[in-house]
């Protein structure tokens, strides 16, 4: 069931996750990496950030663990009561604070982007954000709704709910430029109207389960002060990536012209197996998880993080390895046209090798951190994280400086590097965690399984390593070229690390469960 509901939702986000590629390529043809892209970057990586720190952070991470309580302890009425208070006080707070985000647009580029000190790049970035901002209203009710989907294992809809916000930007690449004096300014509006129809596309589904909300406004509910109180240490507790890529995003508004665009191309091919694999997999093993703790059984919740683990450690190394052998190549075909030069893909390169290398940390993370969420233990990720998030901070300036001050053409590897790192900090400490309370404990196969995964990834390496073309050679092949290369190599590598896979003895089966 869990091998299969992660299936679902993979494949939905794979979905996703291309469309979301052609979105960025065509972002790349057209805008480039230039100044005006950075705006654009900025303003939408501010309601994003919040997005996942109220939406697929702080509050699914609150709220599908109490919800799970209801539905399995509580009577369909006081289930049905529970989501609508609890719509009633989200709403009223994301649409004050939707408000306030778009009146204080400008204070917020000063805050996020202190680097912004032309005039017209912060004009254009405030102008943006004060239009892109109520994206975070639309998009956290969206995963409200997702939520109480996902609880009754209902997980296509909001997985394929994404696909929306990228037709959408694609559409106002390609017509709504002509629009605008500022071509870039289409894309604000495309995010703005991709809220709307993101939420909208969820409510039919939740009118058929009977449980489409009526707001209802009451702070004294039992149900939402219990998803209040477990918000706020959740809110860094499992945003800590993110945190550190705004941290990102501000040191980056220093460095050379085309640096934010840099870190977000890279970021986004490093978020295709993240999104597809370790985010579809903590969306479904969070309602499972919550469910045995609610039911109090112990050994069936180890089991179902013991698999999860094993998975993710299946996949990630894999990933990771073809992200950082195939880097150019894959900036190259995906980006290297138009407006996006040869060293807007050299520089990207850079930082998306220094994204893969934290790959399975990024992945470990997402399966850790619901092992504390489902039990309603907020507080431990939020130490966890806050010691990871300084870590990050002290990283950013131990690798970042010294490149600055030794002149190096793409400081901005630094900051990729730095996350990377406390990315590993903050796996480890969830994982100890997990063991020092007893609340995880390895099962057996493990020893086997990493020998496996090794050897097979070993295998794959080799391939890419003496048989992938320089970046050069790839550079003289037109895009039809170039697009049947980059997958043959893929599947080639993959097909070599099945075959490692199948000659050191892995079975499936065990995790078709």
């Amino acid at each position: 069931m869990l091998f299969k509901s992660t299936a679902v939702v993979a494949a939905m986000t794979f979905l996703s996750r291309i469309l979301g590629l052609v979105r960025d390529i065509t972002l790349a043809f057209f805008f480039g990496a230039d100044g005006s892209t950075d705006a654009f970057f900025v303003a939408f990586k501010i309601p994003n950030f919040m997005r996942r720190l109220f939406a697929e952070g702080a509050f699914s991470q609150a709220f599908v663990p109490v919800f799970s309580e209801y539905r399995e302890k509580r009577s369909f009425d006081e289930l049905k009561d529970l989501i609508n208070h609890v719509a009633g006080s989200l709403g009223g707070f994301l649409l004050l604070l939707s408000i306030t985000g778009s009146l204080a647009a400008p204070l917020l580029v000063y805050l996020f982007a202190p680097g912004f000190t032309d005039e017209d790049r912060f004009n254009i970035t405030a102008d943006m954000l004060a239009i892109t901002f109520p994206y975070i209203f639309f998009i956290a009710l969206t995963a409200f709704a997702g939520g109480i989907l996902n609880s009754f294992n209902k997980f296509a809809v909001p997985a394929f709910t994404p696909v929306l916000l990228n037709l959408c930007l694609i559409a106002a690449a390609f017509w709504g430029a002509d629009y605008f004096a500022q071509p870039i300014m289409a894309l604000a509006w495309g995010v703005a109207l991709a809220g709307f129809l993101q939420l909208l596309f969820q409510l039919p589904f939740l009118s058929r389960l009977k449980l489409l909300p009526i707001p209802r406004l009451k702070l004294a509910h039992a149900g939402v002060k219990k998803i209040q109180k477990l918000m706020l240490p959740a809110i860094i507790g499992s945003s800590v990536a993110q945190i550190n890529l705004l941290l990102d995003t501000i040191i980056a508004s220093f460095l050379v012209a085309g640096s934010v665009s840099w870190l977000y191309y890279s970021d986004r091919l490093v978020e295709f197996p993240l999104g597809v694999f370790g985010i579809a997999l903590a969306t479904v093993i969070l309602p499972s998880l919550s469910r045995q703790h609610a039911n109090s059984s112990p050994e069936q919740f180890n089991q179902t993080l013991d698999w999860a683990l094993k998975l993710v450690t299946l996949i990630a190394l894999p990933a990771a390895l073809g992200l950082f052998l195939l880097a150019s190549p894959l900036l190259a075909t995906l980006f290297g046209y138009g407006e996006f030069s040869l060293h807007d893909t050299q520089m990207s390169a850079l930082s998306l090798m220094a994204y893969a290398a934290g790959l399975p940390a990024f992945i470990y993370i997402k399966v850790l951190a619901p092992g504390f969420y489902a039990r309603q233990d907020t507080k431990t990720p939020m130490r966890i994280g806050i010691r990871a998030m300084i870590a990050n901070m002290f990283l950013n300036l131990l690798f970042v400086v010294p490149l600055v001050m030794l002149e190096f053409e793409g400081p901005h590897l630094g900051l990729a590097l730095a996350t990377s790192c406390s990315a590993y900090i903050n796996a480890f400490l969830l994982y100890s965690g997990l063991k020092q309370q007893g609340i995880y404990q390895h099962l057996n196969g493990w020893g086997r399984l990493l020998l496996q995964t090794l050897l097979a990834s070993i295998l794959m390496a080799a391939f890419l390593i003496y048989s992938t073309p320089p970046i050069d050679i790839w550079l003289n092949w037109p895009l039809m070229e170039r697009i049947p290369y980059l997958l043959g190599f893929v599947s080639i590598a993959a097909l070599f690390y099945i075959l490692g896979l199948a000659v050191s003895g892995f079975r499936l089966k065990p995790f078709l469960s």
